[in-house]
Formats: C-alpha cells, structure tokens, sequence
C-alpha cells in the first residue's frame, strides 16, 4: 500500500471513528469502539472500500498511533468531538511541563481565554516540544506554548493520558502558559 493510501486511510477512519459516525451508519459504543467488520461493512456500503491488511496498517504504522485495536474492535484514542468515555483513568502527576503547538492567529484569543478544547472534549499536551512543534505545524508555522502541568496539578487539575500517549485535560487556563518572547 502506497503512502497516499495509507493517509487517506487513515483520513477516513479518523472522520468516522472521531467525529462523524452516523455519516456511514455507525453507531460506536459508549467507549468509542466498534466492530472492525461492521466498520468496513458500512465503508464498502459508502464507497470507500478498504482491506483488513490496510486498516492494520494504519493501525500499526500511524506516527501518533490515532487508533486502537482490542479483539475484533477498533477505536479512536482519542480526539473525538462527539461524546464517548475513553475510561482513562486520572494520571499520575504530570512531568513538570507540558507543551501546547498552535500557531500565531490564535495567540490573542489563547492569552485572554487560555486553551480551550474548542470542538475537542479535551485539550491535547505533548510530552516534549518536538510533538508539539508537529502538530502545530500542520496549520501553518508553529508556535509552542509551555504548560506548567506541575502547578496545574497541585490546583486540582486533572489530567488523563491516551494509550498513544497524549496528555489530556479539561482546559487549561491563561495563568499555567508560557509564550515564547518572540509572540
């Protein structure tokens, strides 16, 4: 499978699995799973046919391991804007900082209002700068915000963190950010 059809793969089951399920007749559990041969069913049934052998591919070859496999299910690790219950426990203590990529456009509005999960249910961190350099950049030239987890966590804030590993909190306010000087 060529690379473009692993993305475009991997495109379709994050609008489906993530956000837009009842479009191909889905309906996934309260956790987000569904049953892998009911989800290729209902792509066949819309068109967009795909293998067993490409959706092990994407599952298994994804840089930010988006999906998980348990048993005949599949799922989203998280991302979603409709409701499910990942059932992620509350995790330990943060590492000290936790790193936020956005780009300049939406500075202002991050300094007044802090991050928000805007159609997310969670504000998504990274672990180190370089992710979040990524996932900044895919909207234009990033820019990477330090999070101070440490005193979030002391003020009562929870945090969860998805099986491929991206912190997950409910918000995080203005007071916790640092900018670069440069913006």
């Amino acid at each position: 499978m060529d690379e473009r059809r692993t993305v475009k793969v991997s495109k379709y089951l994050s609008k489906h699995l993530r956000h837009q399920p009842e479009r191909i007749g889905l309906t996934l559990d309260e956790s987000g799973w569904v049953e892998i041969d009911v989800l290729m069913a209902a792509a066949v049934a819309h068109g967009f046919p795909f293998t067993r052998e490409e959706l092990n591919r994407v599952v298994a070859t994804n840089d930010k391991r988006r999906f998980a496999v348990e048993g005949s299910r599949i799922r989203a690790s998280q991302g979603h804007s409709i409701e499910v219950d990942l059932g992620l426990p509350p995790a330990p203590p943060p590492p000290p900082y936790l790193y936020h990529g956005t780009v300049a456009r939406f500075l202002d509005a991050i300094r007044t209002e802090g991050l928000r999960p805007m159609n997310r249910h969670d504000v998504h961190l990274s672990a180190d700068r370089e992710t979040a350099t990524r996932v900044g950049a895919r909207r234009g030239r990033a820019v990477v915000l330090t999070v101070d987890a440490s005193a979030m966590h002391r003020d009562g804030h929870v945090f969860h963190v998805s099986a491929n590993g991206v912190w997950l909190t409910r918000a995080v306010p203005a007071r916790y950010l640092r900018f670069p000087q440069s913006h």
